[in-house]
């Protein structure tokens, strides 16, 4: 029986999550025809169908949901085999802050997958307010910081950039269906006010003289998901942490309520320190290339 090719199940993998073929190839700096062929290749070597195609895009069959465990696990050793033999493999302990706006329903399983390619290294990782990781970054409450900055917003580091993983648009949302009931003063869901999300929709809402109250503070993201869907008010997120029973504010409704424009959320790894653990750099580097 002829083994399972690697590159065939990298392409699988990538197709998989990146949710369709078109998606995957610039990822494998491949032509989609030849996503399309490896996979072809994979699926007749496996005897099963390994995804479904549509409309929407491809999403593993049961069966490729079996072999996508198999493959990362695979490519993970292939990776930690040759970082062994050219002595780049990690090992350490290292503690990571990480702003709970970031990607927070994926931030698990990037972090697992992290596990898989660097196994040697030990992570601990501490869900903190953006504003507390940056007013951090030169002390020694955590090794490496992933935070969020907004245009224009106070505070943060001024002057380092750090290295940019990803931008998202910022969006208002309410619950499902519930918008349209909404009306002044505006009812705010939010984080408390040493969020630095909570001090930038208040100060927008100040300088538009905008009429609105405080309805529920939540202590986290995942709190304040549930806030809004339970129909509690309304809120401002980024992209990937608007979660189930939430929905973005339809353009009538953000016109009629007079709500301004947003603009990007912007997710950056802070700069290295001075005299930082080669170590640390490495590992910054790591989770650069796995959250980007």
């Amino acid at each position: 029986m002829r083994a399972l090719e690697l590159d065939q199940l990298r392409t699988f993998v990538t197709v998989a999550e990146a949710g369709s073929l078109s998606a995957a190839a610039p990822r494998l700096f491949l032509s989609q025809s030849s996503v399309s062929e490896q996979l072809r290749k994979l699926e007749e070597r496996a005897g099963v169908p390994l995804l479904t195609r549509g409309k929407q895009g491809a999403s593993p069959t049961p069966a490729g949901m079996r072999l996508l465990e198999h493959a990362r696990r695979i490519l993970a050793l292939s990776e930690l085999a040759l970082q062994d033999l050219r002595g780049h493999a990690l090992d350490g302990e290292l503690r990571l802050a990480v702003t709970d706006y970031f990607r927070p329903g994926e931030i698990a399983g990037m972090l697992r997958r992290l596990r898989e390619h660097y196994p040697y290294l030990r992570l601990h990782v501490t869900v903190m307010k953006s504003g507390m990781i940056d007013a951090g970054a030169l002390t020694d409450a955590f090794d490496i910081g992933l935070s969020m900055r907004l245009p224009g917003a106070r505070g943060g580091q001024r002057g380092a950039r750090g290295t940019v993983l990803r931008r998202e648009a910022l969006a208002w949302v309410a619950a499902e269906g519930e918008a349209e009931g909404i009306n002044a003063p505006l009812p705010l869901v939010l984080l408390p006010d040493t969020c630095a999300l909570h001090q930038y929709v208040v100060q927008m809402l100040l300088r538009r003289r905008l009429d609105h109250v405080i309805a529920h503070s939540a202590s986290g993201v995942a709190g304040l998901q549930l806030a809004l869907a339970a129909g509690l008010g309304i809120s401002c997120l980024n992209e990937s942490a608007i979660g189930p029973g939430v929905a973005r504010i339809d353009a009538r409704t953000v016109s009629r309520l007079k709500l301004p424009a947003l603009p990007a959320a912007e997710f950056y790894l802070l700069p290295a320190r001075p005299g930082e653990a080669p170590l640390v750099a490495k590992v910054r580097a790591a989770l650069a290339e796995q959250f980007a």
